[in-house]
């Protein structure tokens, strides 16, 4: 890789990896996941795994990517021959691709309705609007594949468009100027909720502990989302890890990240369900929180036209940072094995995305019940996206986590790291067997004929697969220390 494509600023690599992990899964999932699995909870057992899943993987990840200043496909195959390890390491890239091309096919729709309600929420539409109107013009856009397909080209097109122009020209700059913009807007967001909504009962709901409304399902759910939030296992950090300087502390970025990440999602959480209980509406509507219930808070305030309208502009920022960071991986790997020039290789991945997403745009309206995939799976098309991705991504952060842990030398970790061997070792205990043990049970969980109570004895099976792969990376690398 071209030194050219470094980073010009020390900042900008934690710019870039917040922007992947600040998302729809801050602003959409996070707060409807509390809201149904009981608030403080769900948040205490979120926290845990984060630091357990979380932490190790995410170094895991941007330290491959820093030592091979390559693109995830191209620089797991560099890293799998220059450590002689199995090409089904390469994988771990090729996994990656697959999941950003996929997550990326439907987040470009979902990311779509913030674009409608914008519009919405700007024009008055929704002025004096009751329940029943707010959940009838959600059902409405869902229902219309025309309307669909227009925002998700639009988003997609704009994201492209950004990632096209280059590192420096189009990601770095947009994220300079981008996510500062952004946290000025959620402050804002939270401001208003705080005079006009019902704060204290947020906090009551939010931070108070409630383990006996925590069900195993939603310990799970915790789980799930303390590794989808970081963006683990796409590739997105190991590309953005690519370009970072040596000189850059790899353990307090990742750090810095996590920290960041989980303060936009309890901000966000907070803002938000300060809004709905301000105006008596139920935190526990699930993935219609956003775009029903929130929707209906705000007309029932104050200016809130407009700040609803500010706060889809927010959405629709943090999608796009995400979405950028899910091109980025698979363009600079057509970059870098075909010689395409940047636009090329952006216009491939954008194209193949977009045209993969209006799979999703047609689950919501005319394959909604009669299509292929009900047929043969009793799923739609949405649903299935959905599904592949929960088994690519924490497939694709458990080898990660397995090739890190078992394949790198203690020098090669140490001159990543350039940290304390009391460090360095939690990392390697964390990456080398609890990490993949947990991300075992986030993966089987995506498994819908896998029982429950299957999970700790994969969990242990990860563990003891563990030992093995010390086996044979000793035997290969007998020099190795």
């Amino acid at each position: 890789m071209s030194t050219n494509n470094i980073w010009t600023h020390k900042g900008t690599f934690l710019l870039a990896a917040v922007g992947s992990a600040v998302g729809l899964g801050n602003l959409w999932r996070f707060p409807y996941l509390a809201g149904e699995n009981g608030g403080g909870a769900f948040l205490l057992i979120y926290i845990v795994t984060l630091c357990i899943i979380g932490v190790p993987i995410l170094i895991a990840e941007i330290l491959l990517g820093r030592s091979s200043r390559r693109s995830p496909i191209m620089g797991m195959r560099f890293l799998s021959r220059t450590h002689n390890a199995s090409r089904a390491w390469e994988s771990i890239g090729w996994l990656s691709a697959a999941a950003a091309l996929i997550i990326l096919s439907f987040y470009s729709v979902i990311a779509g309705w913030a674009l409608h309600y914008t519009w919405r929420m700007l024009t008055g539409a929704l002025a004096n609007a009751d329940a029943e109107l707010a959940s009838s013009g959600f059902q409405s856009l869902l229902a219309s594949p025309a309307l669909l397909t227009l925002y998700h080209t639009l988003f997609i097109a704009a994201s492209g468009l950004i990632v096209g122009l280059g590192v420096h020209r189009g990601i770095e700059n947009a994220l300079r100027l981008m996510m500062p913009a952004l946290l000025v807007i959620l402050l804002v967001i939270l401001a208003y909720s705080v005079m006009h909504g019902n704060m204290p009962a947020a906090v009551d709901f939010l931070l108070t502990l409630q383990l006996s409304d925590l069900s195993f399902e939603g310990w799970l759910a915790a789980m799930g989302q303390s590794f989808f939030t970081l963006s683990l296992g796409m590739g997105a950090l190991m590309a953005y890890g690519a370009y970072m300087p040596g000189e850059v502390s790899l353990s307090r970025t990742a750090l810095a990240i996590v920290v960041i990440d989980t303060a936009v999602a309890l901000i966000a959480g907070l803002a938000i369900f300060a809004l709905v209980f301000g105006a008596s509406l139920d935190p526990a509507e699930g993935p219609g929180l956003m775009f029903i219930t929130l929707p209906l808070a705000f007309v029932e305030m104050p200016g809130g036209s407009l700040v609803g309208a500010v706060f889809f502009i927010l959405v629709l920022g943090a999608a796009i940072s995400s979405a950028i960071s899910m091109i980025e991986p698979v363009a600079a790997f057509l970059v870098e094995r075909f010689d395409l020039t940047r636009a090329q290789s952006v216009a491939a991945m954008v194209i193949a995305s977009w045209a993969l997403g209006l799979l999703t745009v047609f689950s919501f309206n005319v394959w909604s019940s009669d299509s292929p995939f009900h047929d043969l799976l009793g799923i739609s098309a949405f649903q299935l996206m959905e599904l592949l991705t929960h088994i690519l991504m924490p497939l694709g952060g458990l080898m990660v986590a397995l090739f890190a842990g078992w394949a790198l030398t203690h020098g090669e970790i140490m001159k990543e790291l350039r940290t304390s061997e009391g460090w360095l070792h939690t990392w390697r205990f964390l990456v080398r067997f609890i990490s993949p043990a947990a991300v075992a049970f986030v993966f089987l969980r995506a498994i819908p004929q896998i029982d429950g109570y299957l999970l700790p004895v994969i969990g242990a099976t990860v563990i003891v697969g563990a030992f093995a792969a010390s086996r044979i990376m000793r035997t290969e690398h007998p020099r190795r220390r």
